[in-house]
């Protein structure tokens, strides 16, 4: 996948391993090694990094955060994927199609 195309709800998410993040008062904050950045999650933010862990698909991750906060799907997917591609322009997360995934891992 090239960092030009949207992510789709069926991609698979990852987060680099060049991260350090740690909880700061219920918000989650990030120094990425790879380019020296301070990142501020937030506390919705952190959750969606939680998932992170392991290759997850962003339906998945938006399915946990409805269940946890009251919003609409449109809403939570429209913010969850202009996260996750914000996340991806800075270089903090991989993407994966599907069916690329088994490729990599």
């Amino acid at each position: 996948m090239t960092n030009s195309e949207t992510i789709a709800l069926t991609d698979y998410i990852t987060a680099c391993e060049q991260n350090i993040v740690s909880d700061m008062g219920g918000e989650k904050v990030m120094l990425s090694v790879r380019n020296g950045n301070y990142y501020n999650l937030g506390t919705v933010g952190g959750r969606i990094w939680d998932f992170l862990g392991s290759p997850v698909s962003v339906e998945q991750v938006i399915g946990d955060l409805l269940l946890e906060y009251d919003v609409t799907r449109e809403e939570c997917e429209q913010h969850v994927i202009s996260f996750l591609e914000h996340l991806r322009k800075e270089g903090l997360i991989l993407v994966h199609q599907k069916n690329s995934l088994s490729a990599h891992t």
